[in-house]
């Protein structure tokens, strides 16, 4: 089960870097201070506390956090981990064979309806360490502050501003619909992408970041641009998404390099959209049969 649950881990994290993604850092394009290198060693970090049986939810987060801190010493991956550790929990609840939607669905509605107080302190250690761009503070359980509501329950307050919040409250079900429909049926291979690459595979991860992005303001970008900085790059994923639909390649367009670029200088980076988009292809990673360990 952990070499499972680690082989998806990896791949996961590698498609994010092998596939351009305007505003990501990517093997084409570093950005925000940051290099695809990293991310890759953040990955390799976290993978043990993603993979490891036993242990709690919120332990496995904030052991995550700290690996990836003591490898790279900067937030590349609070986002990921935070979607990542209940669904590999709930992978773990399965029965040898079961690991389909239904089956998995209901695992992860028992890992969130068993969430506690004491996940939701180990995980908000994780997030003040990580210290995200625009965290800023909350009139109710603060990060700063000492949780009395489980982890659920807590990310619902947030809910409504915070897109991975949402899938706790929401039992991930944009995962598993807007996610999964995506990527449709893409062959991403059962190994880590070595490096760049411009084919299909790269071309659905590609599409499932624009549904993302397109689908609601990304909430990275609101909280350190506002509002209408978020509206107007969702409208711009909004068109391109349009293109792979047509048939037409993203990476054969100089408009998709360039408006990375011009993302990239203007400091806006869609995390969320990313991360989000990491979780989908972990999700699937976890669910395809095709060369699992």
């Amino acid at each position: 089960m952990s070499a499972r649950i680690e082989a998806a881990w990896r791949r996961a994290c590698a498609w994010d870097v092998a596939a351009r993604k305007p505003g990501n850092v990517s093997h084409a394009s570093d950005g925000h201070r940051m290099t695809a290198a990293q991310f890759l060693d953040s990955a390799d970090a976290a993978a043990a506390a993603l993979a490891r049986p036993g242990g709690s939810v919120g332990e496995g987060i904030e052991a995550a956090v700290d690996a990836t801190w003591a490898r790279v010493g900067c937030n590349t991956n609070l986002g990921i981990v935070l979607l990542c550790v209940p669904l590999a929990q709930a992978w773990r609840r399965l029965p040898a064979g079961a690991a389909d939607h239904t089956a998995l669905r209901l695992a992860l509605g028992a890992v969130l309806a068993g969430l506690t107080p004491q996940d939701s302190a180990a995980a908000y250690r994780a997030i003040r360490r990580a210290n995200p761009g625009g965290l800023g503070h909350a009139d109710d359980e603060d990060v700063h502050q000492e949780p009395t509501l489980d982890l659920r329950a807590a990310m619902s307050l947030a809910a409504d501003r915070d897109r991975i919040a949402r899938q706790y409250r929401d039992g991930f079900a944009e995962l598993f619909s807007l996610g999964l429909d995506a990527l449709g049926e893409a062959d991403l291979g059962v190994g880590a992408p070595q490096g760049p690459r411009e084919d299909a595979a790269a071309e659905a991860v590609q599409r499932v970041f624009l549904a993302w992005l397109a689908s609601a303001p990304d909430a990275h970008i609101v909280r350190k641009h506002g509002a209408a900085v978020a509206q107007c790059v969702m409208n711009d994923a909004s068109r391109w998404l349009q293109r792979p639909a047509a048939g037409r390649s993203l990476d054969a367009d100089p408009g998709w390099r360039a408006w990375d670029e011009q993302l990239k200088q203007q400091g806006i980076n869609p995390g969320t959209s990313a991360d989000l988009t990491v979780a989908t292809l972990f999700l699937h990673g976890l669910i395809d049969r095709r060369g699992a360990p």
